[in-house]
């Protein structure tokens, strides 16, 4: 005899799996740290204020 299996608990455990796996790819994807997030942000910061730093002054 079969083994008798809840249907609907199994077919949510597979939408869970499904969403585990996705969540997998979607962090390889576009996964950064936040860490990584804020040092990009003041590498962009400091690459701004030196830009501004070396500005001629226009004589209008």
């Amino acid at each position: 005899m079969a083994e008798i299996i809840n249907l609907n608990r199994a077919r949510k455990q597979a939408q869970r799996q499904g969403a585990k796996k996705q969540a997998e790819v979607n962090r390889v994807t576009f996964g950064r740290t936040k860490a990584e997030r804020d040092q990009a942000k003041a590498n962009e910061a400091s690459r701004l204020t030196k830009l501004e730093a070396h500005r001629r002054e226009s004589e209008d």
